[in-house]
Order: C-alpha cells, then structure tokens, then sequence
C-alpha cells in the first residue's frame, strides 16, 4: 500500500499560500516577517487565505520577534489571535513560549492550546532555543501540543539528525516530530532513513524583484519579495512518498 508523508510548507504572503497549494503541498504554516522569524499574520491575510485556500492552515501565534519570553499582555495578545484563527476556521494554530530561564511556559502554553481546541496546535522553534530538550518534549506533551516543529537544536536541520531521532523514539506517537529548517529535496529522504519521521517543515523559499518600476536612489533598500520554488515542493512530494 502506498502513502504519503506530509509535508508543510512555511508562506509569509498570500500570493507564496496560493503557488504553495497548487504545487501539492499537504499544509501551511501562515506567517508575516521572515526576517524576525515569523510573526502572526494580520486579519486581513487570515481572511483571504482562509476564503482562497483549500488545504489545512496553521497560521503562526506570535505577537513580535525577539526572544520566546512573552508578557502577560503580549500572552493575552496571542490568545485572542487564537480565538480569531478558530472563528475564521484555520485548522490549527502554532505557538511557543518560553521561561527565562530556557525552559518551556508550560503555564502558558498550556493556557494556549485549552483556547485553541478543538485546533490541533504545533510547538514551534522556540524549542531550539530551550535548554533541555529531552525534558522539554515531556512537557509540550503534557501541555497537549500535537507536534514539535524543530532542527533538532542546531541552526540546520541535518546538523540536529541526532537529537531528531532521539525526540522521535522518545516521543513514541504521542506527538509528531517534524524536521525543519535547511531541509530540501536533495536531503529529505536522508532526513527520513535517519529519522523515520512522518511530516517535514520547508519553506522552499526563492527571492523575486520588486515590481516597483520606481525605487528613490537616495534611500537604498532590499525591496525583493518573498515566493516559493514550486519545483523544488514538486521534488521534495515525489521524494516523501513511500511504499
């Protein structure tokens, strides 16, 4: 019997959400601000997303970039994002938060998922940056996350194939593990001998000019914009199917 692993792709504007979809991809997580690693998409992009696109969406819950330590007014923020996203009808939500200290905001995090149910809710990767990893999954479980989006705690993914694979038999199905960061066509299949995992994380990102036919000399700024490389979600599809 043939199936096929999922594989989520990461958008930061809807025109990446609409080539993301037809190219095959399996879901998206919906973000704004790539250049602080993701931040919680306006009302507007939720609501033309969610009237354009047909498969599952995981919009990013997350008020500001910086660090994954989060005020009680900034918490407060997210839950109401997370209130909006079940409203609009999103599939789910992704969030994480940290202590001080490096550990996991169970408190708050768990506080997150009760506001997002019945949303399946994914731990981001604010878990690279949390001080015991091992421990820390215990906890996102306890909290009722569904998955742990991660590279492993290094900066790319197959530097982390270790901690990966140690997450995944810790985890034992009680939570998805699911690979990110640097993963691509070439190596998603070493990723998975290694692994085993059952959903991978990309964004297959490309840069495309500015439209502008007018940019002031005077102020210099990088005015690309943000796409996908439909061929390479093309490969990476082809490459997770599996006997």
């Amino acid at each position: 019997m043939t199936h096929q692993r999922l594989l989520e792709i990461c958008v930061f504007n809807i025109d990446t959400a609409i080539a993301v979809e037809k190219a095959g991809a399996d879901r998206i997580e919906l973000c704004e601000n790539y250049d602080n690693g993701g931040t919680t998409p306006s009302y507007g992009y939720l609501k033309s997303v969610r009237d354009k696109i047909n498969i599952p969406v995981f919009p990013m819950i997350r008020s500001r970039g910086g660090d994954f330590f989060h005020s009680a007014n900034e918490i407060d923020i997210m839950r109401k994002d997370i209130i909006l996203c079940k409203e609009l009808g999103f599939e789910g939500v992704v969030v994480g938060l940290l202590n001080k200290n490096g550990t996991i905001d169970k408190e708050n995090t768990a506080r997150l998922v009760e506001a997002a149910f019945p949303l399946s809710v994914t731990f981001h990767r604010a878990f690279d940056r949390c001080i015991s990893p091992l421990e820390a999954l215990e906890t996102i479980i306890d909290c009722g996350c569904k998955r742990i989006l991660t590279s492993g705690q290094m900066p790319k993914v197959t530097e982390g194939l270790d901690l990966v694979a140690t997450l995944v038999n810790q985890a034992n199905g009680r939570i998805i593990i699911m690979p990110g960061s640097g993963l691509n066509s070439g190596n998603v299949q070493s990723i998975i001998d290694k692994t085993h995992v059952q959903e991978v994380h990309t964004s297959a990102r490309v840069k495309i000019p500015s439209q502008s036919a007018y940019q002031n000399p005077l102020i210099v700024e990088n005015f690309d914009n943000d796409f996908v490389n439909i061929e390479e979600i093309k490969k990476i599809k082809s490459a997770i199917a599996v006997n």
